[in-house]
């Protein structure tokens, strides 16, 4: 049977749009958190066991995906997952390569010295000017001034909720419009290469018992163990620390929305019981993880309470 005789239903529109918007969330999975590090001029951030497995997934998925027979733009798909792993890596690896070469004093000092061009919740400790010139006053002139400096408190914290709050406005602003274009350029893509005839409804097709199969299910089910497996570093690492800064909230919304639309999409595709068996490692290793995807999303949310609250008595 031909793909032209198959009708587009309603399910099947769905899968494919699930499917494009899930596609264009990989493509630009790595760009945001790229571009911190690049930023930031390191990648402490990130832990390396959480890359090092995600990309043993990722090659496993390849394997597997070549294994299985899949279509040649998911095995294209899936080396540009391994290449784009590959990037992270090789750069965090610089970063921190460059960063272990820079002398100690200079990273004292740099911890230290605060930068005037520091937005205020940057800052975690007073002007040292001030804090001489309060020094040198005598017990009368304090008390003179400590009505002024209380004013002068009030007024900083003021300024710093009034910061965080434009800056957490601008952040989320940049994460809503980043995650609508996400959509905007999978449904447009979806669109046009249903119309071009690039994309025609497939049908369910039985794998069969074949070795190849076999292994791909294998290697399926050990690259859904990996993804379940490398987000658990990541946890710990932000839980040690108690801070999520220098990771991209929007890195994570976009493995969030990928796996989320992938799973659907597969599943909008087909419920049938051999379907959803032939894909369930692949359910697994994408639906599985979002639950990870919201502990890192609660991490975000009570570290940054918790700095925002060091910040305000500093």
């Amino acid at each position: 049977m031909g793909y032209e005789s198959i009708p587009l239903t309603a399910r099947e529109a769905a899968s494919g749009l699930l499917g494009s918007v899930s596609m264009t969330c990989w493509i630009f999975l790595l760009v945001p958190q790229l571009i911190e590090n690049y930023r930031n001029g390191n990648a402490e951030a990130i832990s390396l066991l959480f890359v090092f497995v995600w990309f043993v997934g990722d090659i496993a998925n390849l394997a597997g995906g070549l294994m299985a027979g899949l279509v040649p733009v998911i095995v294209a798909i899936a080396v540009y997952f391994c290449i784009a792993d590959g990037v992270l890596i090789a750069q965090c690896l610089y970063y921190k390569a460059r960063n272990s070469r820079e002398p100690a004093h200079r990273r004292r000092s740099s911890v230290e010295t605060p930068d005037p061009a520091t937005p205020l919740l940057g800052r975690r400790f007073s002007d040292p000017i001030i804090s001489s010139q309060g020094r040198r006053r005598s017990s009368a002139s304090q008390r003179g001034y400590g009505a002024g400096r209380r004013e002068s408190q009030v007024e900083d914290t003021l300024a710093k909720i009034v910061e965080e709050n434009d800056t957490g406005r601008k952040a989320w602003s940049k994460n809503i419009a980043s995650v609508l274009g996400i959509f905007v350029v999978g449904m447009a893509g979806w669109t046009m290469a249903w119309q071009t005839g690039m994309w025609e409804p497939a049908p369910i097709e039985n794998s069969g018992d074949s070795d190849e199969a076999t292994g791909g299910l294998v290697l399926g089910y050990f690259s859904a163990l990996c993804y379940l497996g490398a987000r658990l570093p990541q946890i710990y690492k932000n839980y040690s620390e108690k801070s999520c800064e220098g990771l991209s909230l929007l890195f994570f919304i976009l493995s969030l929305m990928g796996n989320l639309t992938y799973g659907a999409g597969i599943l909008c595709h087909s419920t049938d019981k051999d379907y959803f068996l032939t894909n369930l490692p692949w359910l697994i290793g994408s639906l599985g993880t979002m639950f990870e995807d919201v502990i890192i999303f609660i991490q975000f949310r009570i570290y940054a309470v918790q700095e925002s609250n060091l910040s305000a008595v500093s």
